[in-house]
């Protein structure tokens, strides 16, 4: 099992990454090859706020960006190294498995053992005419009781320490599909996760009372090109922040790609959503983002929003297609605004 990249933006997103992406690679002397092209569509896309820190910090140190720090950064970065993580949990589950099998075995033979000389003494102690005899009968099976005792708490340590065992790994097996459904940069969900869940509620709707919002920040462009992509990626982060304070409990945020992101809003009417939609609008054009380190002002910064409902004949293509329409509305409507499709 791999978790691997899913690249599912439209194709002028693409290629206006791709235009990004070239001109860096060639600036930075990186080889001309697939996982690199995967590596610098990433850091030009914005995707992994992680790993374009990573990334940076190695321009600032003039790294050399040859063929195998690109397939380094490809694995931790990227595919968060998810086969080998998967596989090491996948033979250390093996392992406890076994372990606890064989403890289980050994304990049972151990019983059968012990088992079968206790009823021998019990028949011996049946067959006495002597009362006066019965005291080393009586030792034996004492000293066989002993042992059951033994054999029982020994069996017990080891199914407590497999308990243990087994929880850590159903930890890391929650930690590892948090990493393979969440954004690195936001802590939203990823464009994986999104995609699962409009399907899911796309599929299982019994009803039409579920909204769409999409979202992207207007020139964000101009910001990245201004102060960089450090500052950029804080203005995701912090976009993100005011999605986390004003939705609904069980409403979905993701990061569609790069500073788009979108709402799935089960269970909710549409003038809900568009009062949602612009507290998050007016929200953001009224915030006054400056840079940490020196306090200068970048400027403002606004969200256009377009707000769509699930209707009958939906699939998801035809959903997400209408909210982007909607998006596309407000954009040449004058941007900083809420459409509705």
């Amino acid at each position: 099992m791999t978790f691997l990249p899913h690249y599912n933006a439209s194709p002028e997103y693409s290629a206006e990454v791709l235009r990004k992406s070239i001109p860096l690679m060639i600036k930075n002397n990186v080889p001309p090859h697939p996982i690199n092209y995967a590596v610098w569509y990433v850091y030009a896309a914005g995707y992994n706020g992680l790993f374009n820190k990573a990334i940076n910090k190695a321009l600032t140190n003039n790294e050399l960006f040859d063929e195998q720090s690109g397939l380094a950064l490809y694995k931790k970065y990227i595919c968060n190294e998810s086969e080998e993580a998967f596989e090491k949990m996948q033979l250390q589950l093996q392992t406890v498995i076994d372990e606890t099998a064989s403890t289980v075995e050994q304990s049972n033979a151990q019983v059968l053992s012990v088992s079968g000389n206790l009823e021998g003494s019990v028949l011996q102690l049946e067959e006495l005419d002597n009362l006066s005899d019965a005291g080393s009968v009586l030792s034996g099976i004492l000293e066989e009781t002993k042992q059951f005792s033994a054999i029982s708490q020994n069996l017990k340590v080891k199914l407590n320490e497999a308990n243990e065992e087994m929880q850590e790994l159903r930890n890391e097996l929650v930690k590892a599909k948090e990493m393979a459904t969440r954004d690195g940069l936001t802590g939203l969900l990823n464009r994986r996760a999104f995609d699962s869940e409009i399907t899911d509620l796309v599929d299982h709707a019994l009803d039409s009372n579920h909204c769409l919002l999409m979202l992207d920040l207007d020139h964000f462009k101009r910001v990245n090109d201004t102060y960089g992509h450090i500052v950029g990626d804080k203005v995701i982060r912090f976009m993100a922040g005011i999605l986390k304070k004003y939705v609904a409990q069980d409403h979905l945020i993701a990061r569609y790609g790069g500073e788009e992101m979108v709402v799935i809003m089960p269970n909710t009417e549409v003038n809900s959503a568009l009062e949602v939609a612009e507290t998050i609008r007016a929200t953001l054009a009224k915030s006054e983002l400056k840079q940490k380190d020196n306090g200068q002002s970048i400027g403002k910064v606004t969200v256009s929003i377009g707000v769509t409902t699930l209707q009958a004949a939906d699939d998801v293509e035809s959903f997400v297609a209408r909210a982007d329409k909607a998006l596309y509305a407000a954009k040449t409507g004058g941007r900083n605004k809420v459409m509705q499709a």
